[in-house]
């Protein structure tokens, strides 16, 4: 591990325990920007981003649909915008990742920040803002990964404030690639990349952290714990042996999902096959964070291991059982894209101000 202060992995603190999910509505600096200034978010999330060049969009390919998971009602409008479409709760995508490249959100950030600290100076020191991290999501090859892990951690050095890198290996829409956070080998080769990135950067330490795919019977769980396991390093104390990874964000999208529409007197698709999400992944992220949780503490490697439970909150209730199945903090994707920023105000006032479970 090679920690300067020779403790565990950094610790990832987002307070509120409220933050976006990576999705297409944390895309563009105004996203971002409106994301940070919200007093109910704790940490803002960046959309999925490649280190060498924005991923290639193609509208008649890459889409996305709001329905009703109850009747399957497709719920047309404007989408993606923050003032909200106000119904629906379910979702289903055949998007890959971000068009804007890493270095594009290293800028935004920057450009964040300086505004902070601009609005810091107007107001004095008493009116200093309190930071919050900024939780960056990247993807690619295992060395394209560190690269990531490299040029986030050269970013700290001009911020105040604290940046973190998850790496998403479980998005379902890219076609002859299979999510590697299914396989086991693939996730050593990332955990073995990084930590080899980890060791050359040094001080200061970016926490980091892995997206995985809903997971949906016991060896797939068993398999991803292993990894990180297997990648575990010896604290200089000599003590013990702990996994190189700071937190686990569960769940993304369910894949292989298909939406049919109401069409010329027949039912026919209205979007391709893809990643399904809001109120229908609910369980299934409900068990995954509670699953993953357990086996985590099950074992002293990983103990340390935050999980931020992901997947159908849209109100205070589903905030609850996330928080109470072991999240450490909850991520908000779908409900954002239907209810607009405005969401995170309904989850805190449904709390009454009591975020702790």
């Amino acid at each position: 591990m090679d920690h300067s202060d020779g403790g565990l992995p950094p610790r990832l603190h987002v307070e509120p325990p409220l933050f976006n999910s990576a999705n297409p509505w944390a895309t563009t600096l105004e996203h971002l920007r409106d994301l940070y200034k919200c007093p109910y978010t704790g940490a803002v999330t960046t959309r999925t981003a490649l280190v060498g060049q924005g991923f290639p969009h193609d509208e008649s390919v890459h889409r996305f649909e709001f329905f009703e998971a109850r009747t399957h009602r497709v719920v047309t409008g404007k989408g993606g915008e923050h003032d909200g479409l106000g119904t629906g709760d379910a979702s289903l995508n055949t998007l890959g990742y971000s068009p804007i490249p890493l270095d594009g959100y290293l800028d935004f950030i920057r450009k964040i920040d300086e505004e902070e600290e601009e609005e810091d100076r107007r107001a004095g020191a008493r009116g200093a803002n309190k930071r919050k991290p900024f939780i960056v999501s990247v993807t690619g090859s295992p060395d394209e990964v560190a690269e990531c892990y490299r040029r986030i951690v050269r970013c700290t050095e001009d911020l105040r404030m604290v940046l973190a890198m998850e790496v998403n290996l479980s998005c379902p829409n890219i076609p002859g690639k299979p999510p590697p956070a299914y396989e086991g080998e693939a996730l050593r080769a990332y955990l073995r990349c990084i930590q080899e990135a980890v060791r050359e950067m040094g001080a200061p330490y970016v926490p980091w952290g892995l997206k995985t795919p809903p997971y949906t019977h016991a060896s797939q769980f068993e398999m991803f714990v292993k990894a990180l396991r297997d990648c575990a390093s010896r604290l200089p104390n000599g003590d013990m042996a702990v996994a190189p990874v700071s937190f686990v964000t569960a769940t993304n999208t369910l894949g292989s999902c298909l939406l049919l529409g109401e069409g010329e007197g027949k039912l026919s698709p209205a979007l391709g096959v893809g990643g399904l999400a809001g109120a229908p992944l609910h369980p299934l992220a409900l068990g995954n964070v509670a699953t993953l949780r357990r086996m985590l503490d099950a074992a002293r490697e990983t103990k340390h291991v935050v999980v931020l439970g992901i997947g159908g909150v849209a109100d205070a209730a589903a905030y609850r059982r996330m928080r109470s199945v072991g999240a450490a903090a909850v991520g908000v994707g779908t409900a954002l894209g239907i209810k607009g920023l405005g969401v995170f105000k309904e989850i805190e006032n449904g709390l009454g101000g009591v975020w702790e479970v």
